[in-house]
């Protein structure tokens, strides 16, 4: 799913979209970790879902200073971002892990948008460089995991002995794509 986040005109509007694309992020977290089985993988996942709880702490003082209303919750699309983790664990850890880092190169982008708004202060600007290093270190990390656990289930493909073809064998047909 791209985001559109970054994108906005007035900063108030652009800080409150990040507000709630990070509301976004604690709930697909809060899923994640709810339903990923592997310890190591619960604990960067809870420590991602508190940079992501300290990046709404940090981003409301500023977004109060520039708007009436200050996003108090996630919008709709955490319907998109948590959804794809449910769905993700009828397929593993793996697949939790793909649907957390797509949700990662959303917040990503908007940080990196957000960073090179017109109208951000020297304030602001620290705030939002934070968390985008926050952001840039949770997607390289999933990036890893991700890369790590192909790497194994190819090193289990390689080690897996089919035995000998035997006269009822069908031949293999390669997928069409």
């Amino acid at each position: 799913m791209a985001t559109l986040v970054g994108t906005q005109k007035e900063l108030g509007s652009l800080l409150n979209n990040l507000i709630e694309l990070d509301y976004d992020a604690v709930a697909a977290y809060e899923a994640a970790i709810a339903r990923v089985q592997n310890q190591e993988y619960k604990e960067h996942l809870r420590a991602f879902l508190g940079d992501h709880q300290r990046h709404i702490i940090d981003l409301k003082p500023h977004a109060a200073r520039l708007c009436d209303e200050v996003a108090s919750g996630p919008d709709v699309k955490q319907l998109l971002t948590k959804g794809k983790v449910i769905i993700a664990k009828l397929a593993g850890d793996r697949a939790i892990l793909f649907a957390m880092k797509t949700n990662e190169d959303d917040t990503n982008t908007a940080y990196e948008r957000a960073v090179e708004h017109d109208s951000v202060t020297p304030e602001v600007l620290a705030v939002l460089q934070r968390n985008l290093a926050d952001e840039r270190r949770h997607r390289a990390w999933l990036q890893q995991c991700l890369r790590q656990t192909e790497d194994t289930a190819v090193e289990e493909e390689e080690e897996v002995d089919i035995g000998e073809p035997s006269a009822i064998d069908e031949p293999r047909v390669p997928p069409m794509y």
